[in-house]
């Protein structure tokens, strides 16, 4: 079976034959319309005739075009479920983009993707891509990482912190200043609606904390300060730990968080 790459080349290549073909189409077209407007019987018969052989060929480049693209409906799934994944870190590697795969998932700091094999596509983040042309998902994402990061971490920290406000509101308010509270928890609490899991990850969550925790403000406009105890003193489920791959390929691990100042 073909790559995708290859497959996109040859059905980008037939298509630009066809335009050109077209655009003969239309240049005859336009050549027997100022025939006729001036009136040049013989103009009008060899533009005829011009426009006729343009068709034909039109019509012939046409279904070649339509034709380049031979994956069927089964060999795209397959390809997408088995194979999309080795061709794009081939891609990625060759045109100098940094990824990485954990747990099943493709990170590209600061982005997270999943490849949807039913609708052709990936999803970045929480934005539907259908441009899965390996090399220009490249582009994409090398372009993507040269902005300005749209994730804003000021407002992810209120956001936790106004969880962990409501998770330690019956606790004495001499024990909440500092309470380690598992991220788990949080988490859960604010993908509690339905289908909010499924927009918003893990690994999306991991990757909002790593951003905060490396480079994102301490404090909320409150004063709390925030931090990330590594342990509590209780036996941890490797299903309670955030992990990411940061750009550097090191890995981070977060368990629990904590306001202090609150």
């Amino acid at each position: 079976m073909k790559s995708l790459e290859d497959t996109f080349g040859e059905t980008e290549a037939a298509a630009g034959v066809a335009v050109k073909a077209a655009s003969r189409v239309l240049s005859q077209a336009r050549a027997m319309v100022k025939a006729a407007q001036t009136g040049n019987v013989a103009a009008i018969k060899r533009a005829g005739q011009s426009l006729d052989d343009a068709v034909s060929d039109l019509v012939e480049r046409a279904e070649d075009a339509c034709e380049s693209w031979d994956f069927g409906e089964e060999e795209e799934q397959d390809y997408f479920e088995k194979r999309f994944v080795e061709e794009f870190r081939a891609a990625a590697s060759g045109g100098g983009l940094k990824l990485h795969e954990r747990d099943g998932l493709l990170t590209c700091y600061p982005s997270v993707l999943r490849v949807l094999a039913s609708e052709r596509a990936v999803r970045v983040d929480r934005k539907k891509v259908s441009t899965v042309r390996p090399s220009f998902l490249v582009d994409l994402l090398l372009k993507e990482q040269q902005k300005s990061a749209s994730f804003q971490s000021a407002r992810f920290l209120e956001s936790l912190y106004n969880v962990y406000r409501d998770v330690t509101s019956e606790a004495p308010r001499d024990l909440v200043s500092g309470r380690v509270v598992p991220l788990m928890r949080m988490y859960r609490l604010m993908t509690a609606l339905p289908g909010a899991a499924r927009d918003y990850g893990r690994s999306d969550f991991a990757r909002d904390l790593y951003i905060l925790d490396s480079g994102g403000p301490r404090q909320t406009r409150s004063g709390a300060e925030v931090s990330f105890p590594s342990s509590t003193g209780t036996r941890r489920r490797s299903s309670d730990i955030f992990t990411f791959v940061g750009p550097q390929g090191d890995s981070a691990e977060y368990y629990g968080i904590a306001f202090t100042g609150t």
